[in-house]
């Protein structure tokens, strides 16, 4: 059956020019630390948080991904509201300043995954392929 009702159109995030060069040079940096003084001076931008919870992951510590994925997820979530999003409908992963939500979207359902939250490891990858199929196929 096909869909009759129009898909609405793809949301995406301004640009945060400052924050993107923050974010590459504490990555350049290669410490944590580096990392979370992105996030503290930019709480909105997902990108700092989505480096931060795989960098948990990658420690092998689920929980405090978790923490710092849901946090980037709801930051994200905000922005995206804010630039018209009304719940559903294409967030392209080929527009850059997506990446950070979708990456925390992702990192969100792995960490969720490894504390036992399969339910909502499964919404969250849901998501993640709902919002850009690009994206899960990228970031998995």
């Amino acid at each position: 059956m096909q869909n009759l009702l129009p898909e609405p159109p793809a949301t995406r995030l301004p640009a945060d020019v400052e924050a993107d060069k923050a974010l590459a040079d504490a990555l350049a940096s290669g410490t944590t630390v580096a990392i979370k003084t992105v996030a503290a001076a930019h709480p909105a931008y997902s990108g700092g948080w989505a480096a931060l919870a795989a960098d948990a992951l990658d420690a092998d510590e689920p929980v405090t991904a978790y923490a710092y994925a849901r946090t980037g997820y709801h930051r994200g979530l905000d922005a995206l509201r804010r630039n018209g999003w009304k719940g559903h409908g294409p967030i392209p992963w080929s527009h850059a300043p997506n990446q950070g939500f979708l990456r925390c979207l992702h990192s969100l359902s792995q960490a969720a995954a490894e504390i036992g939250e399969a339910d909502e490891a499964a919404r969250c990858a849901q998501f993640l392929r709902d919002s850009d199929p690009a994206a899960a196929d990228a970031l998995t």
